[in-house]
This record gives structure tokens, sequence and C-alpha cells, in this order.
């Protein structure tokens, strides 16, 4: 007991400061951490836009008059189809972004506004199956299986919309297409056209010079065969005076 009482106390009380030092530093590290943790997701932005559908659906719900429960029906499995559409993207995304975020391509704050998106829709699907329940006992379990449904039909419809809407675009280019090459045919024939005549005025041209040229010689020909005629007559004349002469 005196042994106990001897100890220095004097002694322990600078390890013992610094260890109440680390602990309260540590503590509060911890709990400014938290705080800054909490505050920072809560500023972050969230993964989806606003729920229309779940906005649409309480709205209905609080109105002063009260709305037919068939109009509640059909608003509560509208906001459970815009849930599968949400959800199948997230299940779509969350391999790649799981990937990217092991690479380091992405940073810690979009993996966080994931994973919230993810407890969100938890929460949304729990709140829209407890909706169900309270309209029909039991339907919380099939009502995700009809907006399922409803969301491929929706998909189908779109895809039909796409569809028709290219095959407008495509008509319509194929439309300019063609009328663009029925122009250039066009334009190949009016030049082969104005060749043929351009090639047949030639042709008319020299063939009339050719007909001047033989016109001429045939002229030259005619005066010379005269020029000839006339002095053979002129000769065989004054022969025969000349023997005339000689006769008297």
């Amino acid at each position: 007991m005196l042994d106990f009482l001897r100890i220095d106390w004097l002694s322990l009380t600078i390890p013992l400061a610094y260890l109440a030092v680390l602990v309260g530093s540590l503590a509060t590290f911890s709990s400014l951490y938290r705080k800054r943790k909490i505050q920072k997701a809560t500023s972050l932005k969230p993964w989806f836009p606003s729920h229309l559908q779940r906005d649409i659906y309480f709205s209905i719900l609080h109105m002063e008059k009260k709305a037919p429960e068939t109009v509640l029906k059909a608003a509560l499995l509208h906001r459970a189809a815009e849930d599968i559409k949400r959800l199948l993207e997230l299940r779509t995304k969350k391999a790649a972004l799981s990937t990217l975020l092991q690479k380091g391509n992405v940073g810690d704050d979009l993996w966080q506004q994931f994973t919230r998106a993810e407890k969100e829709m938890e929460e949304e699907f729990r709140d829209v199956a407890s909706e169900a329940n309270t309209y029909a006992p039991g339907w919380g379990q099939v009502i995700f299986q009809s907006a399922n449904e409803m969301f491929l039909n929706n998909m189908a419809r779109a895809d039909i919309r796409a569809l028709q809407n290219t095959v407008t675009e495509e008509k319509g280019w194929w439309d300019h297409k063609r009328a663009s090459i029925q122009e250039g045919f066009m334009k190949e024939l009016e030049q082969e056209k104005a060749g043929t005549t351009e090639s047949s005025r030639t042709k008319g041209g020299s063939t009339g010079e050719n007909t001047q040229l033989g016109s001429d010689e045939d002229a030259v020909l005619v005066d010379a065969a005269s020029s000839t005629t006339g002095s053979t007559t002129g000769s065989v004349s004054g022969g025969g005076k000349k023997k005339k002469k000689g006769k008297k």
C-alpha cells in the first residue's frame, strides 16, 4: 500500500496528458470528418432529375377534392414505371462506373452520388409497394411486374416513332437524291444534243465549201473549153479563105 503511494504521479502526468490530447484530437477529427461527409453528401447533385411522376401522384393524393381510386392507381402505376426505368439505368451503369473508379478515372464524389441514388431507389420501391398495398392487399408484389410491362410498351412505342421519323427522313433524302440524279441525266442529254448540233453544222459548212470549190473548177474548165473551141474555129475559117484566094 505504501509502495503504491510512493509512485511518482508527476512523471506520469506527461504521458497521460499526451494520451488525453491524442484521444481528444482523434475524437474531434472524427466528428468533424463525419459532419463534413454528411454535409458533402447532402450538397451532392442528385443522380436523377426530379421525380415528376411521384410529384404528380402526391399532388393528386393531397387534392382537396378526393380523386377517384382508379386515377390514384394509374398515377401510382406511372410512378412505378418510372422507378423501373431508373433502376435499369443504375444497373446498367454500375459496372462501368465501378471499373472507372478502380482505375482512378472518376472521383469518389461521383461514386457517392451513385450510391446515394441507389439508396433513394430502394426507399422509393418500398414506398411504392406500401402505397400499392393500401389500395389492394398483395398489389405491392405485382405492381412492379405491371410497371415493367408498361415500361417495355412505352419503349416499343418510342422505337416505332423513331423508326417512323427515320423512314420520313430517308424518304426525303432519297427523293432529293433521285431529283439530283435526274437533273444530272438531263444535263448530260442536253450536252449531247448540243454536241450533235455543232458537229452537224460543221459537216454542213465543209460540204458547202467543197461544192463551191467544185463549181469554181467547173467554171474554169468551161471557160477553157470555150476558148479552145473559138481558136479552133478561127483557124479553120482562115484556112478556107486562103484556099479561095489561091483558086482565084
